[in-house]
């Protein structure tokens, strides 16, 4: 495939040797690629320069300024953003080759197919999961600075593309309570500096309102058992993020500055 226009894919890193052979491998027609990494014990990093990335270490503070840090440090304008669970399709990178010999927009969204113990879910909010775009110029979009769950500032027309990313997120419940648990703690540590209060009808309406939000109006129940307990790890999750913004609350409260 050839372009006028050059593209850097990263990922970001933190013990991901399980899987990152897999998403870089599925990169290799990108132009750059850099591994921004969190201090991998698991031999990620030896992984990575296997593929000739270029390979940043840097402790976690906070997804957003990670990913700022790959838009710094590319060589080309054009980035496609791959997390470390995701694999780009030959048909992807195609698609994005043929887009960027003449770009119609500045970010594109892509379209993502998500497997969950086993099945590729079609509903519960898991499809197409456009959440911020994976393919753009980094002159026009710039990541904010949140810990977790980051947004996006665009200055620019977005697009969609219309193949996708495959994603394997949680290959058993073990591990997506073990990634929920991470998350919901930085979701607490965010509300916390955001003077968020876990309150009661929080800790109890909350969990319940983000069950049948995923259950029922994003249909999970068409996914059957799979979208019972994914709307039910949902809902853990969200009471775990605010019992932990309690728990940070009663120590502020213990052992104020």
């Amino acid at each position: 495939m050839t372009s006028a226009l050059k593209v850097t894919a990263y990922t970001l890193t933190l013990d991901e040797a399980r899987q990152i052979r897999a998403v870089l491998e599925s990169v290799k027609w990108a132009d750059e690629i850099i591994v921004v990494d969190s201090f991998s014990r698991d031999g990620t990093v030896e992984i990575a320069r296997e593929f000739n990335a270029r390979v940043l270490s840097e402790k976690f503070n906070g997804f957003g300024k990670l990913r700022n840090l790959a838009l710094d440090a590319a060589k080309h304008d054009w980035i496609f953003s791959l997390d470390a669970d995701e694999r780009c399709t030959p048909q992807l990178a195609d698609e994005i080759r043929r887009e960027l010999a003449a770009p119609q927009s500045d970010a594109y969204h892509v379209p993502r197919k998500s497997h969950f113990l086993g099945r590729w879910m079609r509903h519960s909010g898991w499809y197409p999961d456009y959440r911020q775009p994976q393919l753009f110029d980094r002159t026009k979009l710039r990541y904010n600075d949140e810990l977790v769950h980051e947004s996006y500032t665009l200055n620019g027309r977005l697009g969609y593309l219309h193949e996708h990313v495959l994603q394997y997120p949680w290959d058993t419940i073990e591990i997506a309570t073990g990634k929920l648990q991470r998350y919901s703690t930085l979701m607490a540590q965010r509300y916390l500096e955001s003077n968020k209060r876990a309150t009661l009808p929080r800790l109890i309406g909350s969990p319940i309102a983000t069950f049948l939000k995923v259950y029922l109006a994003q249909q999970g129940f068409r996914d059957g058992f799979h979208g019972l307990i994914l709307a039910s790890l949902y809902g853990y999750y969200t009471f775990m993020k605010y019992a932990k913004l309690w728990e940070l609350q009663q120590r502020a409260t213990q052992n104020p500055r």
